[in-house]
């Protein structure tokens, strides 16, 4: 098969890069977070709740850049394990406001030794890992932008 000089070698993709870096991430976490009965979405929620203790259900999806359709079904099944409460704001009964139950809590020490793992496994420093998360929270605003 001969390479098309118009087009990209996938290696040169950035897109790609960020793509198949993020599927390493997956198989990564994968049995680390089986270990906690949690999928890495789910990880990723209870995380933020830990963070912002008592948000909304918007707030959540905001910061987890998640529209409801996705994040409905996850906090159902958070809800089910007994990980987290979703109850009506009684100021404005629109709103749902999330909380981690004790037993949510409870998954605290496990969930940090997680991330222990994924940072050794990563391999890279602190101030590295800072600069690339910058790096590519600046692209993915900047493709926000430009889709807005």
């Amino acid at each position: 098969m001969t390479a098309d000089p118009a087009l990209p070698q996938i290696e040169d993709l950035l897109c790609f890069s960020v793509y198949s870096a993020g599927l390493a991430f997956n198989q990564l976490y994968r049995p680390l977070l089986d270990d906690i009965g949690l999928t890495y979405p789910q990880f990723l929620v209870m995380v933020a709740l830990w963070n912002h203790e008592g948000c909304s259900v918007k707030e959540l999806g905001e910061a987890l850049f998640l529209d409801s359709s996705t994040l409905t079904p996850l906090l159902k099944r958070l809800e089910a394990a007994g990980l987290i409460t979703r109850l009506r704001n009684p100021r404005d009964e629109r709103q749902v406001l999330l909380r981690v139950t004790g037993k949510g809590n409870g998954l605290k020490g496990k969930a940090a030794q997680v991330s222990c793992a994924i940072a050794g496994a990563v391999g890279i420093s602190a101030e590295a890992a800072r600069a690339l998360r910058t790096s590519l929270d600046d692209i993915r605003d900047k493709i926000h932008d430009h889709a807005e």
